[in-house]
């Protein structure tokens, strides 16, 4: 497993212990998170903190398993199960993390 896709890796097991702050030491302090080609969701890294210690108070089950991963110069792309609870609602996400050195500065998400 390369580097960049072990650090996609351990964000997603940061976010299913759902430590947001050891999430965003993975990142770059300019970073953010957006929908595919469209808005930033969360801006910077305090943007991302508090926007997914937000969500992990909304939905405290939220986890999210890795179907595949796949990379391509300082790109990683995950295709993603997430399900909100055990019995909640579950979709698939291709989450795109793109590098800058060995930290990502940007999530987008295709849903």
């Amino acid at each position: 497993m390369s580097a960049r896709i072990a650090t996609a890796h351990e964000m997603i097991a940061r976010y299913n212990a759902q430590d947001a702050d050891a999430y965003v030491e993975l990142m770059t302090d300019d970073a953010c998170e957006a929908g595919y080609r469209g808005a930033v969701l969360r801006e910077g890294r305090e943007g991302v903190r508090s926007g997914l210690k937000a969500m992990f108070a909304q939905f405290p089950q939220n986890r999210a398993d890795i179907l595949t991963s796949y990379e391509l110069g300082e790109t990683v792309l995950l295709h993603e199960k997430v399900s909100r609870a055990p019995d909640g609602e579950q979709f698939e996400v291709m989450s795109i993390y793109t590098f800058s050195g060995d930290k990502v500065n940007r999530v987008e998400f295709i849903r």
